[in-house]
């Protein structure tokens, strides 16, 4: 399968196992899985032709690494991300590097000297470990401006860190006083 494929597929599973899964009459479950054969079979409905095979695929070649299997391969969930408040991923807790970053640009930068970062639609605030990442997160709205996020001093004041299955540092705020604006 062609990377524009997977980009495709990939952009439907988000809107389905993050956002919206009544499109297709899709139920996940309290932790946000899915049967993979409800998954398939309803998929159809939208003209997309999924299969296990075309799934591994995706999940294995996905540039951000964004879903996962259960072991045996019955079921598939997106790693973070959602905006469905009642999905829980049974993040624990976990100390965060002494720095987090994170991609933004320019529009955005008074809201966030002002109220820091916020979660808006999602569960979490999503933080990278590495400079590449957030980056190309920034990227994808301009010209990217980077934040430095003392993640090691607001772990100490109390906030909680989580880590997706793929990387990606979460937490419910970030405010501006721990905002590092270069």
């Amino acid at each position: 399968m062609n990377e524009k494929n997977i980009k495709r597929i990939s952009k439907f599973l988000s809107l389905l196992l993050r956002h919206q899964p009544e499109t297709i009459g899709l139920k996940l479950d309290k932790n946000g899985w899915a049967m993979i054969d409800e998954l398939i079979a309803k998929s159809k409905r939208r003209n997309m032709n999924l299969s296990i095979d075309v799934l591994r695929e995706v999940v294995a070649n996905n540039d951000k690494k964004r879903f996962s299997f259960n072991e045996d391969e019955t079921m598939i969930r997106a790693n973070q991300g959602h905006s469905l408040k009642t999905i829980d991923l049974e993040f624990k807790a976990i100390q965060p590097p002494e720095f987090l970053y994170h991609g933004t640009v320019s529009k955005f930068m008074s809201l966030i000297k002002s109220g820091g970062l916020k979660k808006m639609n999602r569960q979490h605030v999503h933080l990278s470990q590495d400079l590449q990442t957030a980056t190309k997160v920034g990227s994808r709205r301009g010209v990217p401006i980077i934040l430095t996020v003392r993640s090691g001093d607001m772990q100490a004041k109390g906030f909680e860190f989580y880590q997706s299955k793929n990387g990606v540092w979460l937490t419910d705020h970030v405010p501006a006083e721990f905002i590092e604006f270069k």
